[in-house]
């Protein structure tokens, strides 16, 4: 059994020092305070993380194992995975805006709603749904000793993202102009496609991270919502409903 969040002294008591080091304000202090210290981060092992993302997200989730086991907590406490996924939201969003024909201040918008609404508030929405949920239904037993942290939640949420950023406004930016854009079956049978894949790989990385978690039961109904991506995917082709259109038209419509 990996250590909980409760390590116990002599008495069974949690020292002072350790409880204040351990809280989840001075975790979230420390993190935030390395984020102005690049010389602390470790891009190397960032950079190793997402390529592994694609390759092997498993093995992603074992260094979480090696976090909690060795520091005594399941978050990241090094800032260097959030710094290059931000900078790669940064470019593969102004590629985004190039590949639409944007000026430079529409552009600024676009990157502004896809950093601030996209990603931040997106992602802080489905993690706090995610942490609420598993704490309150997939937890085997109820005990502060037992709870998965609000900062885990976000990173697997942040492992999942990335994927399907480097899918959905980077590969595919390649083939919006040529092939996607047109009206024919093709084109939105590869976008849609390529929808399918990005967001099913996200829901996928969900699930393998809150299955990661030794304290947690029943994590197999986070795949369920395939079921109803598939559905959707398919009623898209029927209907003929460009996914990748639909996204660049509502782009186009917040930049002005």
């Amino acid at each position: 059994m990996l250590p909980t969040t409760s390590q116990n002294q002599g008495n069974g008591a949690l020292n002072s020092r350790d409880a204040a080091r351990h809280t989840a304000g001075a975790k979230r202090y420390k993190y935030l305070r390395r984020l102005f210290h690049f010389r602390q981060m470790d891009f190397e092992f960032a950079v190793w993380q997402m390529l592994y993302l694609f390759t092997s997200p498993q093995k992603v989730y074992r260094n979480f194992h090696y976090r909690k086991q060795t520091k005594d907590q399941w978050a990241r406490d090094d800032p260097a995975f959030l710094v290059l996924l931000s900078i790669w939201l940064c470019v593969s969003t102004i590629g985004f805006g190039f590949v639409l024909d944007m000026g430079f201040f529409e552009m600024i918008k676009l990157l502004l709603w896809v950093v601030f609404i996209d990603c931040v508030g997106v992602g802080l929405l489905i993690s706090t749904l995610m942490w609420f949920i598993s704490n309150k239904y997939l937890v085997k037993q109820q005990s502060r000793d037992y709870e998965v942290e609000w900062g885990y939640a976000f990173d697997v949420h942040l492992n999942a993202f990335y994927p399907l950023l480097v899918i959905l406004h980077f590969i595919q930016l390649f083939f919006i102009n040529y092939v996607i854009s047109s009206t024919s079956f093709v084109g939105y049978f590869i976008g849609n496609t390529v929808w399918l894949i990005a967001i099913g790989y996200y829901i996928y990385v969900t699930f393998l991270g809150y299955s990661a978690l030794p304290f947690l039961k029943n994590t197999v109904i986070l795949l369920y919502p395939f079921a109803l991506l598939i559905l959707l995917y398919v009623l898209s082709l029927a209907l003929g409903w460009n996914f990748t259109k639909t996204l660049c038209t509502f782009y186009e419509f917040r930049v002005k």
